[in-house]
């Protein structure tokens, strides 16, 4: 072999090894982003969440901050309403009046006991979670409650959601 054979051979090699590492590169950026589309952690809370012991359960509003819901007591009857506004997802306010008052909404007089404020854009909810006023396209989801057989807790299932007036009985 003479060494221009040599010369040219060595050149080659070495765009060869070249070419590799520019590939491998290349193929590396792009694995990389093809990855970041799929997450490696669930960034979704889990629907299905065990509250509290019905017995401890206090009469009237129960807040839970953790799932954002409003759990509602009234005798032996359990209700629960999402506290995320369906505007853009803020934390309602629970406002309550007092004592029952009467108010024309959507022109109907009904009577409340509290409603929900949204502090970010001002949308207003009666007390079972209608929209009366402000952006949100829709009213507060009400939500399956259930008692855990197991444990005998209150168990809220925030994959289903129930009709406005549906209430879980506890015995």
């Amino acid at each position: 072999m003479t060494e221009k054979e040599i010369k040219n051979k060595r050149r080659e090699f070495l765009k060869n090894i070249g070419r590799l590492i520019g590939y491998g590169t290349l193929g590396g950026l792009f694995a990389g982003f093809g990855r970041s589309l799929w997450p490696n952690i669930l960034y979704e809370p889990p629907k299905r969440v065990r509250l509290i012991d019905p017995k401890n359960l206090a009469d009237g509003m129960n807040y839970f901050p953790e799932q954002r819901l409003f759990v509602f007591k009234r005798g032996s009857e359990v209700w629960a309403i999402s506290a995320v506004c369906q505007h853009l997802g803020c934390t309602v306010n629970f406002v309550p009046f007092g004592e029952k008052v009467k108010k024309k909404i959507l022109g109907e007089v009904i009577e409340e006991e509290w409603e929900f404020h949204c502090p970010c854009h001002g949308s207003k909810y009666t007390q079972e979670g209608d929209i009366y006023e402000g952006p949100a396209p829709r009213g507060l989801p009400h939500y399956l409650l259930e008692i855990d057989p197991a444990t005998g807790y209150l168990v809220v299932d925030m994959s289903k959601e129930v009709k406005k007036d549906w209430r879980l009985k506890l015995s």
